[in-house]
């Protein structure tokens, strides 16, 4: 008879049957057909054995620690006894977590597939099947009442997650990406801010470059987007620009850049042909695109060419927010810049890290910069040049300055005193490399000191400071798991040195250094007692344990 309801749910509740036997089996027992010394479940031992033994090595056995519930062999000795003796329990045990197995429904699951040998005859066949950046493997079956998932995906409401491949109208947008070898595959999906950057090689020829669709703008845009999964509501990919490169390598920007550029043969060579394409997306804190744009830079082949590489990159922004590079995740990351900022004008806080096109045209992307060496070694061509100060990475550079007895005492100074910070010194550094702006207390203050050094050029009584070096000491540590440290900046101090200088005669000149340096410091803490980066075993052999040897 058909079974109820009711029975279907108890067999689909029950547990599974237990694989192993734990009461034979035994992880103890290394010698054959002797007594492991204080091995309790060692069928080999005898009463006489127990009696000697002082513990039991293995007190607990189980099978698969994963099931939520399954039988334990519990070994113990009743030292009590006379003799003492070995006391064996077979009890039920359950799982505490919350994410345990119930029930092994997945038959495939249970036994291992050979998986198939690749042949001459089936290569094809499995590079069709494997060769794409994601690939079904789904099982033949499912035991899930098509109503019920009907009825959750009706109450559910569709939006965006990280990592979810970017849907579009026929299947997902691609970013070409090599696989196995360095040739691309198109298969590879974009996830959902997920910033990417492939290269790869694709092979092509003048004769038929008219029929090869990856090398045509229309295959990267004539497909939209759908704004959130699963819905009717596209998004269009608009060309952001279009960028002509010449065989020499040579770029031209192009003005017009609604004009679709397809593939064509002219005097020999393909023109018009993909070499790179730059997506970028806007999207919604509900997780909605709202916008899609792509950016290409189309080259020429000749007839000599057989492959090309061709670069992909995707890009993901938030609407009505500035992107600012990161320098890590979450800690920062050797030779990427240090990120830095100020606190807006008339706010406690620094919850705004502005463009720092706003302080200096060469700093575009808040980040704290130093002086940069020019060939000439002078100081006033030196103006408004910028170097970023990378992380790890110590850094001098200086530059000469003539002084004559008509210089000014006052502008000398600011101009020099802007030289060594340039126009608009940051107030903070990022901690780490993710910091956001928003976390307050992921920003460091700089710490400002002023040292001066007494330098004497001549007897005349007038004087003046002047700053000649700027010091900037990074102190760093590792933060976090010892297996896998993130670098944390937690202090930042600069160090303006300046000089007396002593007013020049008429017709004297003096030649000065100017000079700014960076020096990052380690100030990592060695582990404490408790918080030992290897783990140490205390434990004391049983007195007999090289029994019958001394």
């Amino acid at each position: 008879p058909p079974e109820t309801s009711a029975a279907v749910l108890a067999r689909t509740r029950r547990g599974p049957a237990p694989v192993t036997d734990v009461a034979k089996l035994c992880v103890c027992d290394l010698l054959v057909a002797q007594c492991d010394v204080n091995c309790c479940c060692d069928p080999d031992c005898s009463a006489a054995d127990f009696s000697l033994f002082t513990t039991c090595s293995v007190p607990v056995v189980t099978g698969d620690s994963h099931l939520c519930s399954q039988k334990a062999a519990i070994y113990s000795l009743d030292v009590e006894a006379n003799p003492p003796e070995r006391v064996f329990k077979l009890i039920d045990q359950v799982n505490p977590s919350i994410f345990c197995i119930h029930a092994t429904n997945y038959e495939q699951a249970l036994t291992f597939s050979s998986p198939e040998i690749p042949t001459s005859e089936n290569f094809d066949q499995l590079l069709k099947q494997f060769g794409s950046g994601a690939f079904s493997a789904e099982p033949e079956r499912w035991d899930m009442n098509a109503d019920d998932q009907n009825l959750s995906d009706a109450n559910e409401t569709y939006r965006y997650q990280y990592g979810v491949p970017v849907q579009t109208v026929d299947a997902f947008l691609r970013l070409p990406s090599p696989v196995v070898s360095s040739w691309c595959s198109d298969g590879n999906p974009a996830g959902f801010l997920v910033n990417q950057a492939t290269k790869c090689i694709r092979s092509v020829s003048v004769e038929k470059c008219n029929d090869i669709q990856a090398v045509s703008m229309l295959f990267y845009i004539n497909s939209s987007i759908l704004a959130v999964p699963k819905s009717s509501q596209m998004v269009n990919i608009s060309v952001q620009s279009i960028v002509i490169q010449s065989l020499n390598g040579m770029r031209t920007l192009l003005n017009d850049s609604d004009v679709l550029r397809l593939p064509m043969i002219l005097d020999g060579l393909c023109i018009n042909v993909v070499l790179r394409v730059s997506y970028h997306i806007t999207y919604t804190d509900a997780g909605e695109i709202i916008e899609a744009a792509a950016a290409f830079v189309l080259g020429a082949i000749n007839k000599e060419a057989l492959s090309i590489e061709q670069s992909f990159e995707i890009s993901f922004t938030q609407v009505n927010t500035t992107p600012v590079p990161l320098s890590g995740n979450p800690g920062y990351v050797v030779g990427l810049p240090v990120r830095a900022g100020f606190r807006p004008q008339g706010y406690p806080f620094p919850v705004e890290i502005m463009s720092a096109a706003l302080l200096l045209n060469t700093n575009k992307y808040s980040q704290l910069t130093i002086l940069q060496s020019t060939a000439s070694q002078d100081c006033l061509a030196a103006q408004g040049a910028r170097a970023p100060v990378l992380f790890g990475y110590n850094m001098i550079s200086g530059c000469k300055l003539r002084i004559t007895a008509a210089l000014k005492c006052q502008p000398l100074a600011q101009a020099l005193l802007d030289l060594l910070k340039g126009q608009s010194f940051p107030e903070y550094v990022a901690s780490f490399g993710n910091s956001q702006a928003q976390d307050v207390l992921d920003w460091v203050p700089i710490t400002h000191l002023y040292i001066s050094e007494q330098r004497i050029y001549n007897t005349f009584q007038s004087s003046c400071q002047i700053p000649v070096s700027l010091e900037i000491e990074v102190k760093w540590t590792k933060y976090g798991s010892l297996v896998n440290p993130q670098a944390r900046i937690v202090n930042v101090t600069a160090t303006i040195t300046t000089t007396t200088l002593k007013q020049l005669p008429s017709g004297r000149e003096r030649t000065i250094l100017i000079t700014s340096s960076v020096v990052f410091t380690d100030v990592s803490s060695p582990a404490e007692p408790g918080y030992k980066a290897w783990p140490t075993i205390n434990a004391k052999l049983p007195f007999d344990f090289f029994f019958p040897f001394v």
